[in-house]
């Protein structure tokens, strides 16, 4: 059976599901074609790099255009945040997902972009194609200029070229 991009949802769900149950070191899952095949299906569509995106890559006015979400704990996204982020734990993105909308870019973070990779995943595998992971996470964005890491790159580039 060919796997398209209309299947992958499904599979990728059934795949998880079974991986589940039977535990991610179980021999038997190894053996298991169909689960196979499934991961095989969503890895030939998954786009090179294309949920992640540096904070350099982002204009300072797309980012009142977008929902983002810091993926830490209560404690971390208390003492500091990105401005304007919501905090939805990684371990409880794909239970509150009716949260996030559908229709603009949804942007997950954490400190350094490890645990908002798995966020990041589980709610593409879910379904949201709209989701990207802030690679460095929040470590990364302060260290690159916050909101005006894209200009200041910009700048550089430009001072470069010249």
């Amino acid at each position: 059976m060919k796997i398209t991009p209309t299947h992958k949802s499904g599979l990728i769900a059934g795949a998880i599901a079974c991986g589940l149950i039977l535990g991610a070191t179980s021999p038997v899952m190894a053996e298991n074609e169909a689960l196979i095949d499934a991961m095989e299906g969503y890895v030939m569509f998954a786009d090179y790099q294309g949920a992640t995106i540096r904070p350099e890559q982002i204009p300072a006015e797309q980012w009142e255009q977008m929902t983002v979400v810091d993926t830490r704990d209560a404690g971390q996204y208390a003492e500091d945040h990105i401005p304007g982020a919501i905090n939805i734990e990684w371990r409880q993105i794909l239970e509150r997902r009716d949260k996030l909308p559908r229709d603009e870019m949804v942007l997950v973070y954490c400190n350094t972009g490890t645990l908002s990779a798995q966020a990041g995943l589980i709610l593409r595998l879910a379904g949201m194609d709209n989701v990207r992971i802030l690679q460095d996470g929040f470590t990364g964005f302060k260290a690159a200029g916050g909101f005006e890491a894209n200009a200041r790159a910009q700048e550089e580039s430009q001072e470069a070229a010249e």
